[in-house]
């Protein structure tokens, strides 16, 4: 393929974020400390948090390491309390987790950043796809690695 078709796929708001990711990246730093770089570089103002309530402690910590620079908003993912048997199947039991209705409630609060924290496989395809704001992920739902998925290729044989 020529170099020129891989440039097309970009928008200039694509490069633009690429620009600032490029600039944003601190070696030696972690994760959080990039992300708050990056958006301090891009302008932000407001940071939403979808997490899973497995996740609940960590979120509430990463709201207060942002709160001094940003307007931070946080949701948990049994938001609005739907009951499992209206969504998913009659025999469900208990609440199910409400992805879409933490995209909107994020939205709402006119996020322009949203970090994904622990949310299910699945959960979190729908969250990404119907938030407004850019989403990264922090930290993804892994119940046998304790939410570090990298593990699994640690204990594989080459």
């Amino acid at each position: 393929m020529e170099l020129n078709h891989f440039q097309d796929l970009y928008t200039t708001k694509d490069i633009a974020t690429m620009k600032v990711a490029d600039s944003a990246r601190m070696p030696g730093k972690n994760r959080i400390e990039e992300i708050r770089n990056n958006a301090k570089l891009s302008g932000v103002i407001r940071i939403g948090i979808a997490n899973c309530a497995v996740v609940q402690k960590e979120a509430e910590i990463l709201k207060q390491m942002l709160l001094p620079d940003f307007e931070v908003h946080d949701i948990a993912c049994k938001y609005g309390k739907i009951p499992s048997n209206k969504l998913l199947n009659e025999d469900a039991k208990g609440v199910v987790c409400n992805p879409a209705g933490q995209a909107e409630y994020l939205g709402e609060k006119q996020t322009e950043l949203n970090i994904s924290m622990g949310l299910c496989i699945g959960h979190d395809m729908i969250f990404t796809s119907k938030s407004k704001a850019p989403v990264t992920t922090l930290i993804v739902k892994d119940r046998e690695h304790k939410h570090n998925p990298i593990e699994t290729f640690k204990s594989l044989k080459p």
